[in-house]
């Protein structure tokens, strides 16, 4: 009877661990940088990059366009329930961005403007700890 409950109590330990390590490793979190497509988007803004930092509790977002030096930065970012929103500007014009993490490294989404939605897809080109490694 003795062993069997030492037997019982080690294979509970065993899977509590092996279940919170597995929990772990599929955490989905969007920091880091991107590659998105967007091809239904207007001439200059179908590709790019997006970067997504947190800083004090608090995320970040910036995107580049292909072709572009400048980093537009977004505004209202919020992360919660593996679901990213923010807004930037463009051409004097909100644009609303809408992505969902799918898996740890694919995301996809949409940019709502006034002329209408674009869908988005993004790759993880380089993960936050990747990024801390090479400063």
């Amino acid at each position: 009877m003795k062993k069997t409950f030492l037997l019982l109590v080690l294979f509970t330990t065993i899977f509590t661990y092996a279940s919170s390590q597995n929990g772990k490793a599929q955490k989905k979190e969007p920091l880091g940088k991107w590659k998105f497509e967007a091809p239904y988007a207007p001439e200059g803004y179908r590709s790019g990059t997006m970067s997504f930092l947190q800083a004090e509790k608090k995320f970040t977002a910036e995107m580049t366009f292909t072709g572009m030096d400048y980093k537009f930065v977004g505004e209202k970012v919020k992360f919660e329930n593996d679901t990213i929103t923010f807004s930037i500007y463009l051409e004097g014009q909100a644009i609303e961005v809408f992505l969902k993490l799918e898996e740890p490294s694919k995301m996809s989404g949409k940019a709502v403007y006034s002329e209408g939605t674009v869908p988005l897809s993004l790759v993880r080109e380089i993960s936050p700890e990747a990024s801390s490694k090479t400063n």
